[in-house]
């Protein structure tokens, strides 16, 4: 039976485009060491480059999901797309890291519009077998993107410079787009509203949280405008909680978060990114400005942590069927932790048989839960609230990592006392793998005790 030609555009469409996403959040990982020293940037303003894209794809992705649901899904697919690739292109010529921040945040949005955008087209267009196929595919790629970005980034960078890393997604992007006239209209659902209010509020107690601890090592975390933006970042979020309870739309179903057996999976696929994302981020730097290797020999010694999420997740769906799922999933989190906590083992004179071992714990553990974490999350409630439960178990995990890899920043930062090198580099390092570690095994805790009371309520 042949394919739609309509179905085989979608499909060649949103996974070119999606698997730039990943690509410039682990690929600029590589470039970040030549940032610093081509604009002559601090520490801070450096990390900006990959926190304010993180924060913005995190902050707009259910925001734009539903813009979608409203004004069309090609059209805010179209529009992400055009936004990311013109942000890629202005980063890739930027000469001034205020300029490539103020750009990579811009491009975050692009993406997470883009994103959402893409998934509605393949809704849409793909009906029962065909569409678990398109979005096991969809999966795949996203996976692909962040396992292989810090090898295709150190590549780039080491031959091109580090604004190639921005400048292929966007000559990919810039194809993509080509291509946009040919997909389905497929125009939004009359009468469904936008949630202003939740959207202006969740993006921004979730910036200024992010801003006060990438900011408070530079700052002190006592200064004034760090200690306003904790508070305000609170005061916004409680906000947003009144404000989504009273909403006929909400941003978010806030009564998924009452559903403890789904916030004890959200709260495992959090720690999950929360231990992976930094690594991704801050290794290639340590690699190469402590250990001295080249941006293309740190790529490939990360492909130790990467690959595993890659080829374990079915290794994960098979072991669930002897083992409990659950406790599959604990087990997961305590590999992440475990291997998190060996990288206090790591040194300048580091070899990759240093790193094997904490490393692939950390993949597998990762991989090993990518097979069954999402379906247990959206299997935990009822069908008609699947699509809300899989945007918001999403926007969960992104957050998660987003804000971890603000904390670790932070941490490097205060350690180092503002430099990514030597000694300094080492013992924020091994300060921040401890750390990752006590989140994992807190994490580990919360969900022990949620599925516990999940438990009890079921029996009543």
């Amino acid at each position: 039976m042949s394919v739609p030609k309509r179905c085989v555009l979608v499909l060649t469409a949103v996974l070119l485009s999606s698997l730039t996403f990943p690509l410039t959040i682990t690929g600029a990982s590589l470039a970040l060491s030549g940032i610093r020293e081509d604009l002559d940037a601090g520490l801070a303003a450096t990390q900006w480059v990959v926190n304010g894209y993180n924060a913005c794809f995190a902050s707009f992705l259910v925001f734009t999901g539903s813009l979608a649901d409203v004004l069309g899904r090609r059209r805010i697919y179209a529009a992400g797309l055009a936004l990311f690739c013109a942000s890629s292109a202005m980063s890739a010529l930027a000469d001034d890291v205020l300029v490539l921040n103020l750009v990579r945040a811009v491009g975050g949005v692009g993406a997470a519009a883009a994103t959402t955008g893409g998934s509605s087209l393949l809704a849409a267009t793909f009906q029962g077998a065909a569409r678990s196929r398109a979005f096991g595919l969809l999966g795949t790629v996203l996976g692909v993107g962040l396992a292989f970005g810090p090898t295709v980034g150190g590549v780039l960078v080491e031959t091109l410079g580090w604004r190639a890393v921005f400048a292929v997604p966007a000559l990919i992007a810039g194809l993509v787009l080509l291509l946009v006239p040919a997909l389905p209209a497929l125009p939004g659902e009359p009468g469904r509203g936008i949630d202003w209010p939740g959207a202006a509020l969740f993006t921004s107690a979730l910036f200024l949280l992010i801003f006060a601890l990438d900011e408070g090592p530079a700052l002190g975390f006592g200064n004034p405008l760090v200690v306003g933006g904790f508070v305000a970042a609170l005061g916004l979020g409680v906000a947003f909680v009144a404000v989504e309870r009273r909403r006929p739309d909400p941003l978010f179903q806030l009564d998924l978060l009452v559903n403890r057996r789904f916030l004890a999976l959200a709260v495992a696929a959090g720690a999950h990114m929360g231990v992976l994302v930094p690594l991704l981020v801050y290794l290639p730097s340590y690699l190469i400005s402590v250990v001295g290797l080249s941006a293309g020999q740190a790529g490939i010694w990360l492909l130790m942590l990467t690959l595993p999420t890659v080829f374990l997740p079915t290794a994960g769906a098979v072991v669930s069927r002897w083992l409990r799922p659950m406790s599959v999933v604990l087990g997961t989190v305590a590999l992440s932790g475990i291997g998190a906590l060996a990288l206090v083992t790591v040194g300048p004179d580091s070899t990759p048989l240093h790193l094997l071992v904490p490393l692939v714990l950390i993949g597998a553990g990762v991989g090993l839960s990518n097979g069954i974490l999402d379906g247990l999350a959206i299997g935990s409630v009822p069908t008609e609230q699947a699509g809300a439960a899989s945007g918001t178990f999403n926007t969960a995990r992104l957050v998660t990592e987003t804000i971890a890899l603000a904390a670790v920043g932070a941490v490097l930062a205060a350690v180092g006392g503002g430099q990514l090198t030597g000694a300094a580099f080492t013992s924020g390092l091994h300060v921040a793998s401890v750390l990752l570690s006590c989140a994992a095994a807190i994490a580990i805790g919360c969900v022990v005790v949620l599925l516990r009371r999940a438990e009890l309520v079921e029996h009543r």
